[in-house]
């Protein structure tokens, strides 16, 4: 039995990589990036500020959160080393959440000092997004001792990890226009839903803005069809394997209500809690698509050794 006090800080540090992912959306948002100035880590070369704006509050707390999310990352990296040392997945875990939060906060921190460019800015999300589906995975291997999932038994067929390695990439690809959407301001470039102009098909986009934001409904569309289809081959071949079946049910409902927060925030123009919502659903979803590819090493693994 692993330890309670293990699998505490493994949830705990999970939902305060969360809120980082989150801090980070708001903070874009909100237009809080030059809360704190130029200053880092002081903000306006203070501990706390004398004047607390909106933005620098926003900025402020989500350095805080990053701080004790880098702490919380570290302790669990090395306690689930020499706790699950044995485990193949788990030290290449525990490397990749520290080293892509660390990396996150670097570019963070650069942002703020030197400032970046909208294309490298577009990562931020992206990188805290690998580092939290890190952590997420950590977090189940650590349950997983305990047989709270039944992962070694799972057999995954080829064309089943064609299409969910081939959507781990392109979701990945499609979170990062969307991170380019909103650091370009391009949000609203396109007022209506679904289509850009008057809601006529027809009406082609007429800026670059435009373009990036219809870009960016194209490719979440694909991802919804893409999704759909993977969930209809698993309720038709893997109703025996529960982890899986339910998995993709979860995963379709997960793509739904991300389609359905992307209108809305157009539609009631950038609504802050719709838009929050929006990013807090896309990292749900790159988590489970995680825990689906250590699935399919897992199958991989089984099948060399029973072939063997």
């Amino acid at each position: 039995m692993q330890s309670k006090a293990l699998k505490y800080l493994a949830v705990i540090t999970t939902l305060v990589m969360l809120l980082v992912l989150l801090g980070g959306a708001l903070v874009t948002k909100t237009d809080s990036g030059a809360g704190c100035g130029q200053s880092f880590p002081l903000c306006h070369g203070q501990l706390i500020p004398a004047e607390l704006l909106f933005e620098t509050i926003v900025e402020l707390s989500h350095r805080v959160v990053s701080a004790v999310a880098g702490l919380l990352v570290l302790t669990l990296s090395v306690w689930s080393w020499r706790a699950l040392g044995h485990k193949r997945e788990t030290n290449f875990l525990a490397i990749l959440a520290f080293f892509f939060l660390m990396l996150q906060a670097l570019l963070g921190a650069g942002a703020v000092v030197w400032g970046h460019s909208d294309v490298i800015l577009a990562l931020h999300f992206g990188i805290s997004l690998i580092s939290f589906a890190a952590v997420l995975l950590l977090t189940l291997l650590i349950f997983e001792v305990d047989r709270k999932f039944d992962a070694e038994s799972i057999v995954i067929d080829k064309r089943m990890r064609f299409h969910t390695y081939g959507l781990m990439t392109y979701i990945f690809a499609v979170v990062y226009s969307g991170a380019f959407v909103r650091h370009t301001n391009a949000s609203l470039a396109c007022p209506d839903w679904p289509f850009c102009v008057n809601n006529q098909w027809t009406s082609l986009p007429l800026n670059p803005s435009q373009w990036i934001q219809m870009g960016h409904r194209m490719a979440a569309a694909l991802i919804f069809i893409w999704i759909a289809y993977i969930a209809l081959i698993a309720y038709r071949n893997y109703k025996h394997q529960k982890v899986i079946y339910y998995g993709w049910m979860i995963a379709f409902a997960l793509v739904s209500g991300q389609v359905i927060t992307g209108a809305f925030v157009v539609i009631t123009r950038l609504n802050l809690v719709l838009a929050l919502s929006h990013a807090l659903i896309i990292s749900l979803l790159f988590g489970l698509l995680s825990y689906f590819v250590l699935l399919m090493s897992r199958s991989r693994v089984n099948r060399s050794k029973k072939n063997g």
